[in-house]
């Protein structure tokens, strides 16, 4: 929408890397079984803008599993709103950790 953009029309980077982390993080929650955060974000890449009206879907893969973390690659690509061919429009790598009900790290089941 016009109010996530910059005065060219391009989407924000904070706004496209906020549904990449939602992405990731839904992942990340449905393999640890419960709540995971977000710790880092790493090698962010930003191949093309994104302009008011495209359609943005996210795609995530764990690419890493350790006894508490979860590497997890997350894509996003754009679709103009009349075309059916998608983009890469950006890259990143999320770390998160599973935590317990006190917000301490847990282990993350074996899958």
């Amino acid at each position: 929408m016009p109010a996530d953009a910059n005065a060219y029309g391009d989407i924000f980077g904070g706004w496209l890397m906020s549904l990449m982390d939602s992405g990731a993080g839904l992942v990340a929650a449905r393999r640890a079984k419960g709540r995971a955060v977000t710790v880092a974000m790493d090698g962010v890449e930003f191949h093309k803008p994104v302009k008011v009206g495209d359609e943005v879907s996210v795609y995530a893969e764990i690419t890493k599993v350790g006894r508490t973390s979860m590497v997890i690659a997350t894509d996003a690509y754009r679709r103009e709103r009349h075309s059916e061919d998608e983009e890469l429009v950006t890259s990143a790598s999320f770390t998160f950790v599973a935590v317990d009900d006190h917000g301490k790290p847990r282990a993350v089941d074996a899958a």
